[in-house]
């Protein structure tokens, strides 16, 4: 991201001024280099300015426009436009069950490990969150699961495991009004192998090679519409692509939706599959990712002195809401008589509109993006007690998100923050999913998973880190931070459901 928040699709990249394929590279970018005397913007609460007219003057001092808060913030009432959470479903490298991906955060597990599903033995970083033993079956049938790439296996797998985690089922939809309930899976890589895959035939064979599949199976609005086609889902479908920011994007998305009470439900989330040649080559060559090759389990370690770059990871994290997901509506939810894990109070989304990879200095982007979350939830700052950090671990993007926090919660002593990349890597455009599910996961527990690998915690962050082992706390309101190439911020607001 270009933003506040770099890291990993939200990281700060450094490229070097060299010739690639002809043609000069980005030039220098201050990627992971710690951007020295960070300046903050003026309070949002400070009188409002107007944006610059001139794009040109704009860069590095837009200011943003923000109302000065005359009353304490109103949550939403209506039943047809509270948004609750009721199924849950992910694939990760800790398999795809939610309650065992959250215990085993819980227990500080990292599930980093060497590349073993190519030779990565050239490669100058050989480990990743890579998926291991991944079993659709009883979700995708035999000559399907051949043929896909594993980017829309496993939002499948996710997606239809959170139809079942909400109670509906292939009987049950079959009785429902199917053109209200939709599906919003975003991606920021997309058919990744299958796109490979096309290419090298094209080289090597010929275009009379190119599978019939390779531009299906390579775009990025392929997992929403699989998901639809095997569940008969009629409802609001497409994809959105922000990179690291995607799932965030879908979640505000879908809820919108059903705010607006265009569906009752929505499947929305985030997948990606990116631990491949292509994927880990390139991110190389951003010269984003930590090289512990000698030591993949500490690799990932937000706000330790010791970082040195983002792990890459994959999986898929989709979410059901009565009126989005499984977002749903509160009055729909409770007609059926649905469980309901949790509440969606808001969301919100920005642009830093200042470099494709840096973060902003001040940290606007990010602080706007909170502030405006939190006006979307009708929550005040006061009430906000738990944190899933972007945190990818590089040096410009963990303490760019930590100082806009600072900017937005004047008093932090109540807060945990954690860091869900420190075990899982960064899943890119499925990284938002996984952690709005541990989010979600805090506050029905009642305990908040370690960001581990901490052994020396950067000065300037005072908020408690969680470090090294799980605390126990009772979320509040949680907010779950998602940040992506291209300056895209995003942030969702969850609460425990009170009637």
């Amino acid at each position: 991201m270009a933003s506040i928040a770099s890291g990993s699709c939200s990281s700060a990249v450094a490229f070097q001024s060299r010739e690639i394929g002809g043609a000069s590279s980005l030039a220098q970018f201050n990627g992971l280099r710690a951007i020295d005397s960070v300046q903050l913007a003026p309070s949002l609460t400070s009188p409002p300015a107007f944006l610059s007219s001139s794009a040109r003057k704009s860069r590095g001092s837009v200011r943003a426009m923000v109302s000065q808060a005359v009353s304490a913030p109103k949550r939403e009432k209506d039943p047809k436009k509270r948004v609750v959470i009721t199924g849950m479903g992910l694939v990760s490298v800790f398999g795809n069950d939610v309650d065992t991906f959250y215990n085993r955060l819980l227990e500080g597990e990292s599930g980093i490990t060497l590349i073993d599903r190519f030779d990565a033995s050239d490669f100058s970083v050989r480990f990743a969150g890579q998926i291991r033993d991944f079993s659709s079956a009883g979700y995708i049938d035999g000559k399907n699961d051949r043929r896909l790439d594993d980017c829309w296996r496993y939002c499948l797998v996710a997606g239809k495991r959170a139809l079942e985690d909400a109670s509906l089922g292939s009987q049950v939809l079959e009785t429902m009004d199917r053109t209200k309930i939709g599906v919003l899976v975003g991606t920021g890589m997309g058919g990744l192998t299958a796109f490979s895959a096309g290419v090298e035939s094209l080289i090597q064979k010929g275009h009379k090679k190119i599978s019939p599949f390779f531009i299906p199976y390579s775009i990025t609005n392929m997992g929403s519409a699989l998901l639809a086609i095997d569940t008969g889902l009629m409802g609001p479908n497409y994809s959105i692509s922000t990179a690291c920011a995607t799932a965030n994007y879908c979640f505000y998305a879908a809820a919108n939706h059903i705010r607006r009470g265009e569906a009752d439900i929505m499947v929305a989330g985030g997948t990606e599959a990116a631990v491949m040649p292509t994927g880990v080559g390139g991110f190389i060559a951003c010269r984003a990712l930590s090289h512990r090759n000698d030591e993949p389990h500490r690799a990932s370690r937000p706000w330790d002195q010791g970082r040195d770059g983002f792990v890459m990871g994959e999986g898929a994290g989709v979410l059901v809401n009565c009126q989005t997901g499984v977002m749903e509506s509160l009055e729909h939810a409770l007609k059926r008589g649905a469980n309901i894990i949790a509440e969606y109070l808001g969301g919100a989304v920005t642009c830093d509109a200042h470099h494709m990879t840096d973060p902003r200095k001040d940290g606007l982007g990010v602080s706007s993006c909170i502030s405006k979350s939190l006006e979307d939830a009708g929550v005040s700052p006061e009430e906000v007690n738990y944190v899933n950090a972007h945190a990818t671990s590089t040096l410009a993007g963990d303490l760019a998100e930590v100082n806009a926090i600072k900017k937005v919660f004047k008093d932090t002593s109540e807060i945990k923050m954690n860091g869900t990349k420190s075990m899982i890597g960064h899943g890119l455009g499925a990284a938002g999913g996984l952690e709005a599910i541990a989010t979600i996961k805090a506050i029905t527990t009642g305990w908040v998973h370690p960001t581990i690998n901490q052994e020396n915690l950067e000065p300037a962050v005072t908020i408690d880190t969680v470090p090294n082992v799980k605390k126990q706390h009772q979320v509040n309101v949680g907010i779950s931070n998602s940040f992506g190439f291209g300056g895209h911020n995003s942030v969702v607001v969850f609460a425990p459901f009170n009637p």
